[in-house]
């Protein structure tokens, strides 16, 4: 069956938001998919996801961006959570040093549980509460590059960088991808689909909720 105009893309990413409960996973998520803010959201229950078309690199890319509750009692869903994943931004919020040195831990759950080759992205949230910053940019800048990871400061509230660091993530995997195929004679990720294309910045969204997001 044909596939709709509107759903052509060169490659799908599936894209996982980890770290601590209220660092602003959901926020981030909806800034990028819908280019919208909501100051009362709530814990997410389980899991959600939503999906945006762009171009990245000549090439239209389909994100598929997860985002699971941070607390404690879901992490039964870690494994299926992660398997497929080709990218994962760790949030911590620049307010809340715990939730900075909670990042180590959740490094290792993604090493643990995800594909080696997976890209990652360091993401120090809600940098519009300049007066109530408790990170400095540089610890977590030291700590990306001792870590291999690639490193940004958002606020999710003012759409401060949220398009950089997604459009950065997409192109990283794009090019690990692009230089995996060329090194292999083996097919490509089962997300990947030739002759298709992603482009950063189409507004082509696209939200499901697995669960609920009370």
């Amino acid at each position: 069956m044909a596939r709709r105009a509107d759903e052509e893309y060169d490659y799908l990413f599936k894209v996982v938001l980890i770290g601590d409960s209220a660092v602003g996973k959901s926020n981030i998520l909806s800034r990028f998919t819908r280019n919208e803010f909501c100051l009362e959201s709530k814990s997410t229950i389980g899991v959600e996801f939503a999906t945006r078309t762009l171009q990245v690199e000549g090439r239209t890319i389909k994100a598929q961006i997860w985002d699971t509750a941070g607390q404690e009692r879901y992490r039964a869903i870690t494994s299926a959570y992660y398997r497929g994943a080709l990218g994962a931004l760790l949030v911590y919020d620049v307010t809340k040093p715990t939730t900075f040195e909670n990042v180590s831990r959740w490094l290792k759950e993604l090493r643990d549980h995800a594909d080696s080759n997976i890209v990652i992205m360091l993401i120090g949230n809600k940098i519009d509460l300049k007066h109530l910053r408790a990170v400095a940019t540089e610890d977590a800048q030291s700590y990306a590059e001792k870590e291999g990871l690639s490193f940004i400061e958002t606020s999710a509230l003012e759409a401060t960088n949220v398009e950089k660091a997604f459009q950065t993530i997409l192109g990283e995997i794009y090019r690990t991808i692009s230089k995996k195929s060329l090194s292999s004679d083996e097919p490509g990720t089962a997300t990947i689909k030739e002759g298709q294309t992603l482009v950063v910045g189409a507004q082509e969204t696209d939200t499901k909720k697995l669960c609920c997001s009370s």
